[in-house]
C-alpha cells in the first residue's frame, strides 16, 4: 500500500495591497470614523488591537472594521502609529533602537492609517472618505516575506 505525502507550500502566498491614508489635519479616531460612517452605508467599529511585540515594549495599534455590503468585503483601518505601549522591561542599553512609540511602517511616519480589504481585487474607491480630512489614498504593496504581512495575517 502506497502512502501519499502532502506538502503545504506557503512560500507563494500573494502579496498584500494596502491603502495608505494620510490625514489633512489631526483629529481623534472617534470623530474621523463618525464622518466616514456618515457618508458610507457601512459602520466602522473598533475591534481588537494589533499588538506588536518588541524587546522592551508591547505596542498597541487600533483597528476599525466594517463589512461592505456591495462588494461583500471586510474593510479594516489599522493605525500606523501605536496609541499605547506597555513597558516589559527596563531599557538597559545605551543605544537601544526601541522607543515607546512604534510605527508599523517606520519609513512612512506621515501615514496615519493602513487600509486593508479582504477582497482579492482591491478597490479602495468603494469606501468614501471625507475629502476635507484626508489626502488621496495611495496603494502600497506588502511582500509576503515582510514582517508586517505576517503580523496582519496573524490577526486575520
Amino acid at each position: 500500500m502506497k502512502s501519499l505525502k502532502l506538502f503545504l507550500d506557503t512560500a507563494d502566498e500573494d502579496d498584500l495591497t494596502l491603502g495608505l491614508i494620510r490625514l489633512a489635519k489631526e483629529i481623534p479616531d472617534y470623530e474621523l470614523f463618525y464622518y466616514i460612517n456618515r457618508i458610507n452605508d457601512s459602520e466602522f467599529k473598533r475591534i481588537a488591537d494589533i499588538v506588536k511585540i518588541g524587546t522592551y515594549y508591547d505596542y498597541y495599534h487600533p483597528r476599525f472594521e466594517a463589512y461592505h455590503k456591495e462588494t461583500k468585503a471586510c474593510i479594516q483601518f489599522i493605525a500606523n502609529k501605536s496609541v499605547q505601549s506597555k513597558q516589559k522591561q527596563e531599557v538597559t542599553e545605551l543605544f537601544a533602537d526601541e522607543e515607546n512609540v512604534n510605527y508599523l511602517l517606520p519609513n512612512d511616519k506621515d501615514v496615519d492609517y493602513l487600509l486593508k480589504s479582504s477582497d482579492s481585487f482591491v478597490d479602495f474607491s468603494v469606501i468614501l472618505l471625507p475629502e476635507s480630512l484626508m489626502f488621496q489614498t495611495q496603494e502600497y504593496e506588502l511582500s509576503s516575506q515582510d514582517e508586517l504581512f505576517q503580523l496582519i495575517q496573524y490577526y486575520e
